[in-house]
């Protein structure tokens, strides 16, 4: 009896043994024909979309700027500093303060522009004392000569029932008085003319240290910067791409503090590499959504594609700048707001296309994996136009027909089906993208 159930104790486990192996060699020949089902996709026929796609800030289209006062740079005020400013997104009313500077800077010039006007008034005051006493004095001794070629004269006419010699020299003391009164004269025109010359120069010095005064008091008063209109406030970027805010610098070549922007005209401004800027033209529509609202969807138009690159901070690659306009306003837009930019570029009605994983390629020829009804087959093929999925084939495939997403194991040893010369198409213009070798190494 023990032997009898030690011996169908073996045959249980035997039969076991056996039933575990044929499971898992059913799973495993299952998983195989998962596998191979899911690297065979069939050839797409329909309407091939390339979109390139893009991250950009919304961006009033028009703006009013908050600057510095007027002649900040006259008043010698080269770096000022945001001492306050209200927080961005503030509706203002026209009239309302925005922002106030610090002073310190020009309080200091303010001084010493007031101790230079004050030096300038003393100078004006001694020239003219010093151009009332000169001409006083000149017209005293002018009036004198005068008196003494009258005395002359009358002398002359007295001498001439005098000597000879008495008459000549009543003559000569005539001529000298005349010809010293003559030279006093002219003298004291240009005396005249030294004394307004020196009044110019000390009342034009006195001008320009009245105006240096009435400048900085003039910018002094507009470091209280006031909305020149009604809007929202929103604070403008430095060349670093930060924000300015209470403690920024501001100079007279960047004077714009904030901007009051219009709502009802948003655009969104991106970047593009070199690559994908040639894929976008002006007049291609947009499908924009928001980064805050994704299920919101905006309609948008390419408006303005830059020529030139730029290098954006902390960026080594080119890139181009690149404008989409909103063309239906919305009130919860605001500036700042982070966009996803779906730009159509391109669109092939009734295209076939296959995975660019689907695509494989030599130095020579482009081709795919072909599932057959006798097995696989590298098949040509010519591409077209791709996107950032799938890549147009142009000759080489039908659309009832299956590839392969990976190369099999032994691939490069399968035939190649090779497309008749007629199926080639002929280069013409700007082929670069149309016979691109998709997989090439």
């Amino acid at each position: 009896m023990r032997r009898f159930l030690a011996s169908r104790g073996r045959v249980a486990l035997a039969v076991g043994v056996l039933l575990a192996g044929v499971s898992a060699l059913v799973f495993a020949r299952d998983g195989n024909s998962a596998g191979a089902a899911a690297s065979i996709v069939p050839v797409t026929q329909g309407d091939f979309t390339v979109v390139v796609t893009t991250a950009g800030e919304l961006r009033a289209r028009k703006f009013v700027q908050i600057t510095l006062p007027q002649n900040t740079q006259q008043a010698e005020a080269y770096q000022l500093k945001i001492q306050t400013i209200v927080p961005e997104g503030t509706v203002v009313k026209t009239g309302d303060v925005v922002a106030d500077l610090d002073r310190s800077p020009l309080a200091s010039k303010m001084q010493e522009v007031t101790l230079a006007l004050q030096k300038a008034e003393a100078q004006h005051t001694q020239a003219q004392l010093d151009t009332t006493l000169t001409l006083s004095q000149a017209r005293e001794d002018l009036r004198n000569m005068q008196l003494q070629l009258e005395e002359k004269r009358i002398a002359k006419d007295q001498a001439q029932f005098e000597a000879p010699s008495v008459r000549r020299q009543a003559e000569i003391d005539l001529e000298k008085a005349t010809r010293a009164l003559a030279k006093a004269t002219t003298d004291y025109k240009t005396k005249q003319e030294q004394a307004a010359a020196k009044m110019r120069e000390v009342g034009s010095d006195l001008d320009r240290q009245r105006n240096r005064l009435g400048i900085i008091q003039a910018v002094m008063e507009g470091f209280t910067i006031r909305a020149p209109s009604d809007g929202m406030v929103i604070y403008v970027k430095e060349w670093n791409g930060r924000k300015k805010t209470a403690g920024s610098q501001i100079t007279p070549w960047e004077p714009t503090v904030a901007t009051l922007p219009d709502l009802s005209q948003m655009e969104s401004v991106t970047y593009l590499n070199e690559i994908d800027v040639r894929k976008v033209a002006v007049n291609q529509p947009v499908r924009i959504s928001l980064d805050a609202d994704p299920t919101k969807v905006l309609e948008g138009v390419v408006s303005q594609v830059a020529n030139v690159g730029e290098q954006r901070p902390n960026s080594d690659a080119k890139v181009f700048e690149v404008h989409v306009n909103i063309t239906k306003p919305d009130t919860t837009l605001r500036p700042g707001m982070t966009t996803s930019n779906a730009v159509l570029t391109n669109t092939i009605k009734n295209a076939l296309s296959v995975p660019l994983e689907a695509v494989h390629g030599d130095s020579t020829t482009t081709f795919v994996y072909k599932r057959t009804g006798s097995g696989i087959v590298r098949q040509e093929v010519v591409t077209g136009v791709m996107n950032d999925d799938e890549v147009v084939i142009a000759a080489g495939l039908t659309a009832s027909d299956r590839v392969l997403l990976s190369a099999p194991a032994d691939g490069l040893k399968l035939s190649l089906q090779a497309l008749p010369p007629s199926a080639r198409p002929v280069p013409r213009g700007d082929t670069a993208v149309g016979t691109r070798k998709v997989g090439a190494p």
